[in-house]
């Protein structure tokens, strides 16, 4: 019978005899480990490179010697074989309610308020885990490629198919300021404002920078590019030692751990800018945990992040609802 085009030229027992082969430099000794015959491990070698057309060992030295293509076999195939051995003890965890491996993308404005307790609450949920924060869209791009499995972050990827998404937060972006200056009440006294105070940016590699600066042409509002941040620390800083003001929202406030009773929180002027914060996993991927982690969430939110937020400032408190 002709072979699909979607037919592999190898299956993982032959896979497994040539990487024996390979590690104990020859057929016989490999028969030995795999309890089968000589001519059996040899017949399932030439096999395999019947099937792939190239030869994987050069037969005229001794020890066997690995062929250019057999050392890019090897170094695949132990890849390979090793992923198919953590099929069955996953299974097996799956079984008994835990998963093998659980990967999140956390926005880096929820790093402080949700690294942690998502890591802990995940503990006996799953055999490995791992948080990496950092940038949205980094995070969208391993979620596509299937590299995470959830991600946390201010973009819904709402043109993307086979995701569910759970909404966590919802705010409003904000003036902060240093104490004592007065707020402006006009898009008029905002351009005024950035003639006398260095307009302290989010940069654009961030969703947050991005949004900011659109919501910035929105108004007509064309501000001066002075400093710009990667990270909220970096921002809430520089605005609370008087260096400047910002746009920005109270989990980013949150997340920059600078003490908030020294910065003056403001609505804009003109028409108000929000973001979402969602969590979008892969559908069908982790049954019902990625609504459990959603939950999860929000409650931790409320409970570490919402009282100092309304602590600092009213205009800051009002900005922000947990979903």
């Amino acid at each position: 019978m002709p072979s699909r085009p979607d037919d592999l030229p190898f299956d993982l027992r032959a896979l497994t005899i040539f990487l024996a082969a390979c590690e104990e430099g020859g057929m016989a000794a490999a028969a030995r480990r795999l309890g089968l015959t000589q001519p059996a491990i040899s017949s399932a070698v030439a096999d395999l490179e019947a099937r792939l057309g190239a030869a994987l060992f050069d037969r005229s030295v001794r020890p066997l010697a690995l062929t250019p293509a057999g050392a890019l076999l090897r170094q695949r195939a132990s890849a390979l074989v090793s992923e198919a051995r953590q099929i069955a003890p996953g299974l097996s965890e799956i079984a008994r309610g835990r998963l093998p491996l659980v990967r999140i993308g956390l926005v880096d404005s929820l790093s402080r308020a949700l690294s942690a307790p998502l890591a802990e609450h995940l503990r006996g949920r799953a055999e490995e885990v791992s948080i990496r924060s950092g940038l949205t869209a980094a995070h969208a791009g391993a979620l596509v490629t299937r590299n995470l499995e959830v991600m946390i972050g201010a973009d819904d990827l709402g043109d993307l198919d086979g995701v569910e998404r759970w909404p966590i937060a919802g705010e409003t972006y904000v003036l902060s300021l240093p104490l004592g200056v007065v707020a402006p009440r006009s898009t008029a006294e905002l351009m005024t404002l950035a003639r006398e105070l260095t307009f302290v940016r989010y940069s654009a590699r961030s969703s947050t920078g991005v949004e900011i600066d659109r919501h910035l042409r929105r108004l007509g509002v064309e501000l001066p590019r002075g400093l710009e941040f990667d990270t909220p620390y970096g921002v809430a800083a520089t605005v609370a030692a008087g260096g400047g003001f910002a746009l920005t929202t109270p989990l980013c406030a949150y997340e920059s751990g600078v003490d908030l009773s020294r910065i003056g929180f403001a609505p804009t002027p003109g028409p108000q800018a929000t973001r979402r914060i969602t969590l979008v996993a892969l559908a069908r991927s982790l049954g019902r945990l990625p609504a459990r982690l959603a939950e999860f969430a929000r409650t931790e939110l409320r409970a570490t992040a919402l009282p100092p937020i309304e602590r600092a400032s009213p205009a800051l408190a009002a900005a922000i609802e947990v979903s």
